[in-house]
């Protein structure tokens, strides 16, 4: 999981929008990462935090869901960025509980002005600059983990045909334990783990071996 936040001041953002910062989704892996050039010289201040597959499978097992996670690294980033008026793309369909959730985080900006609302990533340039300085710090981690071990892995979501074979074939090579890389708590990885057991078991019982 990775979250940024981007300080940027109002001068700046007729320049931002020029050089085609928008909503990461719309642009390609290629032109994310020359815009990021660009939002990392002319922002205040990019905040980027990264919470690890076996972090987030800790806070699951304490029963806090994805959504409470991002909640409080948002917190977290209104805190170090100390800013007067922060927008946050909600991730729920509720954007004031979200906003709640997010503000009883908050612990030393209290006074800070919190505008949540769905789709913020395409309409505020802020929200989209952090968008993309999210999506390109993501895209090199999973860079990494294919070097780290040879082979594609796809985009690293539940749709990905790439993802699915990956994960599958990693839960069929290991011996019960997987890599730190892959989330446990994951419901695909559960689901995918649920598969090659039923597999192993109609193996046994029929004598057949894949």
């Amino acid at each position: 999981m990775v979250l940024a936040g981007v300080t940027i001041e109002k001068k700046s953002e007729k320049k931002l929008k020029a050089l085609g910062v928008k909503d990461s989704k719309e642009l390609t892996p290629k032109k994310r990462e020359e815009i990021f050039e660009h939002i990392d010289k002319m922002a205040k201040n990019v905040v980027v935090l990264k919470v690890g597959a076996c972090k987030i499978d800790s806070y699951r097992k304490m029963g806090v869901n994805l959504d409470k996670i991002e909640a409080m690294k948002m917190a977290e980033i209104i805190d170090f960025t100390n800013s007067s008026l922060v927008y946050i793309d909600s991730l729920t369909h509720n954007p004031s509980r979200f906003k709640s959730v997010v503000s009883s985080f908050v612990k030393n900006n209290k006074n800070v002005e919190l505008v949540v609302d769905n789709y913020m990533d395409e309409s505020v340039i802020a929200v989209s600059a952090a968008s993309i300085v999210a999506k390109v710090h993501r895209d090199r981690e999973i860079k990494e983990i294919e070097e780290k071990v040879g082979r594609p892995i796809g985009v690293g979501y539940s749709h990905d045909a790439v993802t699915i074979q990956f994960v599958e074939q990693v839960i069929k090579e290991s011996k019960g334990e997987l890599p730190d890389y892959i989330r446990k708590s994951w419901v695909t990885t559960e689901l995918l783990q649920e598969k090659a057991w039923q597999k192993k078991v109609m193996e046994f019982f029929t004598g057949k071996r894949s």
